[in-house]
């Protein structure tokens, strides 16, 4: 049976002031009516029902889950105490879905991505399901890169070795690669054998259950405990394992290290959403390039800009190009919006100041 684990605990620094600690952009409607943890789950709804989606969140936001997702079941929701990278937060959830169903089926996906072609996102990740239940394999969905991207880490496929599952390539795994300078980036958009690490995964609960056990043993260890404690008090049982856990991702843990690991290339219209410069690209814009959600906005000899605003002030750019204008209740945000990452290192700075914690 195929389950989905919705990783939705991240903070959304590089969208304050919209994304606020309260209410992480996972849970904004940056497009459209629904936010973006609704999306995610109405996304793959065609191939899996409701009541088999698994959110890992942090505790805080447990009741957002609950307001947005109220036909979840409330056992379904795992709530982080602390943060602990992803190999913890995929333990949990396969300890979890093991207890639920032994032969269950992990479709592990962010909350916070946009795919245009559903269709095609479906049809690619029932072949990696096909592929992760046909053995004890791991299998991620890369994405075939565009340009050369510093912001990612890529994947290198072994293109020689392409098995054929239900209508979609498969490849093995040769390297997972950290984010690249631009030089290097531009020889792996070259070589025609890198994706993009989307940071999706789809494998049996019982196959990366055997993974950590190999290459984390710390966290198996205390796998070992929580399965014994979700059959008494669940909350209190992950309580004890994510204070106990060491913090890694399942990318360095596990993925780097294990020996039956396969990617599918996708092409579906994916953004990572990684900050307001992502937002701009996939907003409809006018024939100056500006993209504008906002009541009241007068733009003149303005090009390639973003702009949002809750109020009803009038929002005036006057030769102004490629700047991100955001105004909440709280605060105001203008940054050029090639720059937007550095937008996390503002929110970090109020962090600091304990006079300002308010506007986070």
């Amino acid at each position: 049976m195929v389950y989905a684990v919705i990783m939705a605990g991240g903070k959304g620094t590089r969208f304050w002031p919209k994304s606020t600690e309260d209410k992480p952009k996972q849970f904004l409607n940056l497009f459209g009516e629904k936010t973006m943890l609704q999306n995610t789950v109405e996304r793959v709804s065609k191939y899996i029902p409701r009541e088999r989606n698994i959110i890992v969140t942090n505790q805080q936001y447990v009741s957002l889950v609950q307001e947005q997702l109220p036909d979840l079941p409330e056992d379904n929701i795992i709530g982080e105490p602390v943060g602990r990278n992803t190999a913890p937060c995929i333990a949990a959830a396969a300890a979890l879905l093991e207890k639920k169903s032994p032969d269950a089926t992990m479709v592990v996906l962010p909350a916070d991505h946009f795919i245009q072609d559903r269709e095609r996102f479906l049809s690619i990740l029932q072949s990696a399901t096909s592929q992760a239940e046909a053995g004890e394999n791991l299998v991620t969905i890369g994405i075939r890169p565009t340009r050369p991207e510093t912001g990612y880490g890529y994947i290198q496929f072994d293109k020689d070795k392409q098995e054929g599952v239900e209508g979609n390539p498969v490849h093995k795994v040769k390297n997972f690669t950290e984010k690249p300078d631009i030089d290097k980036a531009r020889e792996f958009l070259d070589a025609g054998e890198y994706l993009w690490n989307s940071g999706m995964f789809v494998w049996k609960a019982s196959t990366i259950l055997k993974q950590i056990e190999q290459h984390l043993p710390d966290i198996h260890k205390e796998v070992e405990q929580l399965k014994e404690g979700l059959n008494d008090d669940q909350q209190s049982a992950i309580n004890t394992f994510y204070h106990n856990c060491p913090s890694i991702s399942i990318d360095y843990g596990v993925m780097e290290k294990a020996d039956t690991v396969y990617v599918i290339p996708g092409s579906f219209g994916w953004n990572d959403v990684g900050s307001w410069n992502a937002v701009h690209e996939l907003e409809e814009k006018d024939r100056n390039g500006n993209a504008v959600n906002a009541n009241l906005a007068l733009l003149h000899n303005a090009h390639d800009n973003y702009v949002f605003s809750e109020s009803d002030r009038v929002i005036a750019l006057v030769g102004i190009e490629q700047a991100a204008v955001v105004e909440t209740e709280k605060a105001i945000l203008v940054c050029n919006i090639n720059q937007a990452q550095g937008v996390k290192d503002v929110v970090n700075a109020l962090r600091k100041n304990k006079d300002l914690e308010d506007y986070l």
